[in-house]
């Protein structure tokens, strides 16, 4: 019987050894089963991020694909600029052109755009190269959002750029030079000139002038303006710029209308809206350049 005893016991001992073992390798077991079904699981929903994110990345790519087909589209030429030669004349719809000179400006100038923007038009803006060296990235989002980028000279200080009619060329070229590095657009050339000043009368008539011929024989258009509010001419309310705005459009049926987008220029944004409103209330389409071009 002792002995017996002796073997039942050891038999037990070897049995509670052998379930104790065997429950260690099942919970190891499946404690990598589950370890790996985590990682599994986890593996599946990380996999399905990357390909939504690589579905959203060429979903980019292609939109901007065809951003850039219809801007390169709408490239400025010296044959589609003949269509702004009668940007004044008649129409059997009114229409009017709103532009601003002198920009762009950090402070004036995205507040013009993000009202334009809510109001769904498309202006002209005839830039300075000093301000588009300063501020690229406002020039490219006018340019991105729709608006037409114009050349307006380098400096406009008259007696820089009137010097001579190399000295003209040479401000419309190293404008165009900016413009084309803020458009990270080595094909842009607008083909359009706001002469400083206007292109007549002043002291600098003459060189004006003798300089059209030449503008012309560069490919390069340049456009003055028929309406104005006056704004950089001592204007410095909104009544004074309304006034002066439906004193000049009188009964014009295509109207370009002449502001400024500079620094100092907070009652033109101001008054923006109140323009808008004037033309709308008496039937007129907001165009820009691009439709006028041939």
């Amino acid at each position: 019987m002792y002995d017996l005893t002796i073997v039942k016991e050891k038999l037990n001992k070897w049995k509670l050894v052998i379930c104790i073992i065997a429950t260690a390798i099942i919970v190891s077991i499946a404690t990598v089963d589950g370890i790996f079904c985590v990682r599994l699981l986890k593996g599946t929903k990380f996999s399905k991020q990357i390909v939504a994110q690589a579905e959203e990345i060429e979903r980019q790519e292609v939109l901007l694909i065809e951003q850039q087909k219809a801007l390169r589209a709408k490239l400025p030429t010296w044959e589609k600029m003949q269509g702004a030669k009668s940007i004044y004349t008649a129409q059997e719809e009114k229409r009017v052109f709103l532009t601003f000179d002198d920009g762009p400006s950090k402070s004036i100038t995205p507040q013009i755009l993000d009202l334009l923007g809510q109001e769904n038009i498309k202006a002209t803006f005839f830039v300075l190269g000093k301000n588009v060296h300063r501020y690229p990235e406002i020039t490219k989002r006018a340019y991105e959002e729709g608006h037409f980028i114009a050349n307006h000279g380098y400096t406009h200080s008259y007696s820089t750029i009137y010097a001579s009619i190399d000295a003209i060329l040479d401000e419309y070229n190293r404008t165009e030079d900016e413009i084309r590095n803020a458009l990270e657009n080595a094909e842009y050339s607008s083909h359009l000139f706001r002469y400083p000043g206007g292109s007549t009368g002043g002291k600098y008539k003459q060189i004006k002038k003798e300089a059209k011929s030449v503008l012309e024989e560069n490919e390069i258009f340049y456009l003055d303006w028929n309406a104005l509010t006056k704004d950089a001419e001592g204007a410095k309310t909104s009544e004074a710029q309304l006034e002066n705005l439906e004193g000049t459009v009188g009964e014009k049926s295509s109207v370009v209308l002449l502001m400024h987008d500079a620094a100092d220029k907070q009652v033109t944004y101001e008054t923006l809206p109140a323009i808008i409103a004037f033309f709308r209330e008496r039937g007129y389409q907001f165009k820009n350049i691009y439709d006028v071009m041939e």
